[in-house]
């Protein structure tokens, strides 16, 4: 049976002053499931550990961001995370400070549930 994905949440964090580009990503991917909850699970009995969470997160620099420490963040499900370039660096030529924008998108993926519930 396929997994079906059943929400995307996108999310953006920054970094103004570091040029962090794990701190602007772990923000990104904190906004995006801010916007969420999930009471599918107590409704139809089926446990967190059912769910797929498919991270992507993108910045500049992708290989500047540690996707297992971001994964280990993630509070529920089987989760990757990857990241990729794209983002923003907004350099500030007054004060040589670059601001870093990641932005995320958080993708959760259930088993097919074609058929074992009907909404009431």
């Amino acid at each position: 049976m396929t997994d079906q994905r059943v929400i995307i949440e996108m999310g953006m964090g920054n970094d103004l002053h570091g040029m962090d580009y794990q701190k602007a990503a772990a923000r990104a991917i904190e906004d995006a499931i801010r916007h969420s909850t999930l009471p599918i699970f107590d409704s139809i009995g089926l446990p967190h550990t059912e769910m797929r969470v498919q991270v992507t997160v993108a910045v500049q620099e992708p290989d500047k961001v540690d996707a297992d420490a971001l994964k280990a963040g993630l509070p529920r499900g089987r989760a990757t995370v990857k990241a990729v370039k794209g983002g923003l660096n907004i350099p500030n030529p007054e004060t040589g400070d670059t601001a870093v924008v990641a932005t995320a998108a958080v993708e959760a993926f259930l088993p097919s549930q074609k058929g074992k519930w009907t909404a009431s």
